[in-house]
């Protein structure tokens, strides 16, 4: 019980490096003597230290001398390669800490229980497995970018209580103000966005996160035939854009047009942004462009959005997939938010 309060709190320090650190995964570190905390840390940025790293350095002088008698809880095994950062596997065995706990071992072919056999041998007690399933679920996006080599797959829509995300060739907010905002969160955690050319044409949405602090995703839409006009806010050049089928021509230093994808194959649309290091996808809408995945059934999550309000008619919101396992489920206000899984455990 003591190890998984500990590691629930790794858990937590994890999460703030979201939308920071992919494609790497969130890894919160915590050294902990006599009960106590006396260091803690977390992978804040892609390419800078490592949660361990920080987790050590942050330990006070009046404590360094207990490092050698701590105990350091990691939700992800540490690593035993030269990447951006020299191998914290090794920066564990010369500090002298006696024993690791691990939620979940690195799927990185690069580590891949490396890590924790490497501390063995060094004498180190190991212990694995504390929180694992939790641990997968955190790192799902990462675990699915090193296990397939693609990006991790979300697709989220807003719908009525009588199963409509909207009218046709009509602008409808269905969500309300909160959820709102939770969306712009989930984008600071993603990669890329993605909208269809009906969406674009009819809702001219920004695709950004001004709601939420954080960085704002790469934005991927659809213009097969070069109908976006250029006034619109996805051809504002503001950050990185791609406007997949486009031939007419489009001068700006972020937006990227890619003519000749029509119509656009996800397969090719995912090893180009895994060419691209963008590990997550959120995918928005509309209607055509959330069931051409879901019949070819690329995803991993979805995430529903249901409010209370009867449209009466309009556009039908996609089925959900039979093979659909419900995660969490959770009330703003007047809209019930459920995140549904392609699969129970990603470990």
């Amino acid at each position: 019980m003591q190890h998984e309060q500990y590691m629930r709190r790794c858990l937590e320090l994890s999460r703030h490096g979201s939308g920071y650190v992919s494609p790497n995964p969130l890894v919160g570190a915590v050294l902990v003597w006599e009960n106590r905390i006396i260091g803690e840390g977390w992978h804040q940025q892609w390419g800078k230290a490592h949660a361990e790293v920080n987790c050590l350095n942050n330990v006070l002088a009046a404590y360094r001398s207990r490092i050698s008698e701590a105990t350091l809880y990691c939700n992800l095994e540490p690593c035993t390669h030269q990447g951006k950062t020299p191998p914290c596997a090794d920066l564990i065995i010369r500090s002298g800490i006696p024993r690791v706990v691990i939620a979940n071992t690195d799927p990185n072919p690069l580590v891949a229980g490396k890590g924790v056999q490497r501390m063995k041998a060094a004498g180190i007690d190991v212990i694995t497995g504390v929180l694992e399933e939790e641990g997968g679920w955190l790192n799902r996006s990462f675990f699915t970018w090193m296990k397939e080599k693609r990006p991790y797959i979300i697709l989220k829509w807003a719908q009525s209580s009588d199963g409509f995300i909207g009218k046709p060739l009509q602008r409808l907010a269905i969500s309300g103000s909160l959820t709102q905002r939770l969306v712009h969160k989930w984008r600071t955690a993603s990669d890329a966005i993605m909208v269809g050319t009906t969406t674009a044409l009819v809702d001219n949405p920004r695709l950004d996160n001004r709601f939420y602090p954080g960085k704002s995703p790469a934005r991927i839409v659809l213009d097969a035939q070069s109908r976006l006009p250029d006034h619109f806010h996805l051809l504002d050049d503001s950050h990185e854009t791609w406007i997949i089928g486009r031939t007419k021509p489009f001068n700006g230093r972020q937006t990227r047009c890619i003519p000749g994808k029509t119509p656009m194959s996800i397969t090719w649309l995912l090893e180009e942004l895994r060419l691209h290091n963008k590990a997550i996808l959120l995918v928005e809408g509309g209607a055509n462009l959330l069931n051409q995945f879901l019949q070819l059934h690329f995803w991993d999550e979805i995430r529903v959005i249901e409010n209370q309000q009867k449209l009466q008619d309009g556009i039908p919101a996609p089925t959900l997939p039979d093979k659909a396992f419900l995660k969490e489920s959770y009330f703003l206000d007047k809209d019930e938010v459920r995140i549904f899984a392609s699969k129970q455990s990603f470990v």
